[in-house]
């Protein structure tokens, strides 16, 4: 079964929404300043753990304009531009970017059909609202923290459930990355 991943990099008053948009992310948004060498490969070693992206349609928008067009030496971006993407929209017609699939109605039925198949993790970058959505559903297995935008957990106590904290690490640049699955 896939395990849905929710991985964010998020600053420490709780934003997770880079207001660049997609050309600053292309470019590096607000956190990309505080990179280290670390960093990069614990992002890498995520992805190469993923076997799809499960994303909400503003995400999915901007990473379709930057993503296709970006190259490295380690595979990041062929991986990211070739695994299978899951995008919850109502309003999207068409989707362009390499291998992606709409889901329209039936979301969370959709969703769970997902964490079915067998495979690796399914990962969520971005997405508040759908990672809102998903927490409200119990559909996340893990939630990555790492790290003048949308806040991640909306006003409504009820989205956070009681997590448990499963790993925490520090980064030379002072990143600290906290992984939290859910109490049960």
């Amino acid at each position: 079964m896939g395990r849905i991943v929710v991985s964010e990099f998020v600053s420490l008053d709780g934003v997770v929404e880079d207001p660049g948009g997609a050309e600053k992310f292309k470019h590096g948004g607000w956190s990309f300043k505080f990179r280290d060498d670390q960093v990069p490969k614990y992002k890498l070693d995520e992805v190469f753990a993923g076997d799809a992206l499960l994303l909400g349609r503003v995400t999915y928008e901007g990473f379709a304009k930057a993503w296709p067009s970006m190259k490295d030496d380690v595979g990041f971006a062929d991986k990211m531009n070739n695994m299978p993407k899951y995008v919850v929209s109502t309003t999207l017609k068409k989707l362009d970017w390499n291998n992606s699939h709409i889901i329209k109605t039936n979301i969370m039925e959709e969703v769970r059909k997902l964490k079915q198949q067998p495979g690796k993790d399914i990962l969520v970058y971005g997405s508040g609202k759908l990672v809102n959505t998903l927490l409200k559903h119990d559909l996340v297995d893990e939630l990555r923290l790492l790290g003048s935008g949308r806040r991640l957990f909306d006003d409504n106590a009820e989205t956070m459930k009681i997590l448990k904290l499963a790993e925490s690490k520090t980064f030379p640049s002072g990143i600290v990355l906290l992984s939290y699955h859910p109490a049960k």
